[in-house]
């Protein structure tokens, strides 16, 4: 005890002191600059049933899982080419070059996503010299798209990562005993890579989406009004509305509908496993 208690202390004092201080507030009332702090469900009752609130959840699960989605399908080859194809002496080079995008700030690589997405951008711009296009094409900054693709690019390492890892600890003798066995390179892949690599699909979605639901600086910057998510409302009501018992119940309900959707999709996970095996 006296060896965890440092590290348990300061878990304690940077999450779970946080997050009770958060669900505490929610159940809050905030007139201006003037808090109640009677107990009260106002909050959840006006969060639960607001229209507004409800599409900005819904459009920030979606987005998220879009995001989700697009990573994971774009990682996966990537990992599995390191993985399977590249030699064991530059792995470490091509795992380097992955992390690259982490030397940069986040805000950087969002800016210059805003860039090459614009109205004169270098996608457009280079469409337009090809004489694919003759005007502009707006569908690609703020909005939806936007937010999506610069969230993608953001994760990719995130999900990469884990997805390699799982796919290194494959014995590859299990590959060869099943093409040995008359089974092709795909129902390999699927019978036997796809299973055992998805500890780390599962680990690359959960960081995948579980932060994007929540990201605001990148639907500030790129989404426009198609694009806002709730994490954008929550700080709307913490810092320019003043009224923090709302944006805490929001954070709450939020937090409380990812955790479902991540808990359910390892559920899941786990009995198509169960169910193959």
């Amino acid at each position: 005890m006296l060896l965890v208690s440092p590290t348990l202390i300061y878990a304690v004092a940077l999450l779970a002191v946080p997050l009770a201080a958060i669900l505490v507030f929610s159940f809050w009332s905030q007139d201006f600059l003037t808090v109640d702090t009677t107990p009260t469900l106002k909050n959840y009752r006006e969060a639960l049933t607001e229209p507004l609130y409800r599409l900005l959840l819904i459009r920030s699960i979606l987005i998220s899982g879009a995001v989700t989605l697009v990573t994971v399908l774009l990682a996966f080859p990537i990992a599995y080419y390191v993985s399977f194809h590249v030699p064991a002496r530059r792995k470490s080079l091509w795992i380097f070059l992955i992390t690259i995008p982490f030397w940069t700030s986040y805000l950087v690589r969002v800016f210059l996503w805003k860039v090459i997405l614009g109205f004169n951008g270098v996608v457009n711009s280079g469409l337009m010299a090809l004489g694919i296009i003759d005007d502009p094409v707006t569908f690609i900054l703020y909005n939806a798209n936007a937010v999506v693709i610069t969230l993608a690019h953001a994760f990719a390492p995130f999900a990469i990562l884990p997805i390699f890892v799982a796919l290194e600890k494959i014995d590859r003798s299990l590959l060869e005993a099943s093409r040995d066995l008359g089974e092709g390179h795909v129902v390999t892949f699927l019978r036997v890579t796809l299973p055992l690599a998805m500890p780390g699909v599962v680990a690359a979605v959960l960081i995948v989406f579980i932060p994007t639901v929540g990201d605001y600086v990148t639907p500030e910057l790129v989404g426009g009004p198609g694009g806002t998510m709730i994490a954008n409302m929550i700080q709307t009501q913490f810092l320019k509305i003043n009224n923090a018992p709302m944006g805490a119940a929001l954070a709450v309900i939020a937090m409380a509908v990812v955790t479902v959707i991540a808990l359910a999709f390892v559920w899941l996970n786990r009995r198509w496993l169960g169910v193959r095996q």
